[in-house]
């Protein structure tokens, strides 16, 4: 019999008050099972142990922004846990190239050596995937069973508490979160995707990272140092 109860012990200490009713709900119950099951007979990405690599990487407290992703990379080593992001020394997907064009348009700054984005993390960057887990070489497997309640979940206790928050929704899926976010004290920042195609359809220009810096700003935040190594 397929054991359950890994995922919730997975997720990272400064997050397990605020989804503790989440994990207890028998949704959460079925997917860990979904992915027990789809870990025996598949490839699955990222490895288990980095599949809540986000919230680790950003505490509850510290999130001041929040970048939405689909679900991860579907490629062999490429998927840690980050909206995004690869590990150091894989190169950088389409998407992810985009990403440092509109860097260098937006801020001047040189295209990256790396395509990891833990430094974006630490500084209170959540890059957040709405669905955690994909099989591999099967884009999009994963959805539907269960991530899209979880990752709502982790959106409305960041809506619900008194620090605003900067919310970066690119590309259509990402901006059906706004149902989730609402109007109100929060920034939101929208435009295309990233992805090769629709970049040149508002991504290229739109200055996402400029715009992060100076909503931080009116709040009395310090600016995202957005340079990699």
């Amino acid at each position: 019999m397929t054991q359950t109860g890994h995922l919730s012990s997975q997720i990272p200490s400064t997050w397990r008050t605020v989804l503790k009713p989440e994990v207890a709900k028998p949704y959460f119950t079925r997917l860990d099972l979904y992915l027990a099951a789809e870990r025996a007979a598949h490839d699955v990405f990222p490895p288990a142990e980095a599949v809540f690599s986000a919230l680790a990487l950003t505490a509850f407290a510290d999130v001041r922004v929040v970048i939405l992703g689909q679900d991860p990379y579907h490629g062999c080593g490429q998927a840690h846990g980050l909206a995004f992001s690869v590990r150091t020394g894989v190169k950088p997907p389409p998407s992810l190239v985009n990403i440092y064009k509109e860097l260098a348009s937006d801020l001047g700054i040189g295209r990256p050596n790396t395509g990891c984005l833990e430094p974006w993390a630490l500084q209170g960057v959540l890059l957040l995937n709405t669905v955690l887990t994909v099989r591999a070489q099967a884009a999009a497997s994963h959805q539907k069973q269960g991530w899209e309640t979880f990752t709502d979940a982790i959106i409305r206790a960041l809506v619900a508490r008194p620090a605003p928050v900067i919310f970066v929704l690119w590309g259509t899926h990402a901006q059906k979160k706004l149902e989730v976010i609402g109007t109100g004290r929060h920034v939101v920042i929208q435009s295309a995707h990233p992805s090769p195609l629709s970049a040149r359809s508002g991504f290229f220009g739109s200055k996402p990272f400029s715009r992060i810096n100076a909503a931080l700003g009116t709040f009395g935040h310090a600016p995202i140092d957005w340079i990699l190594s």
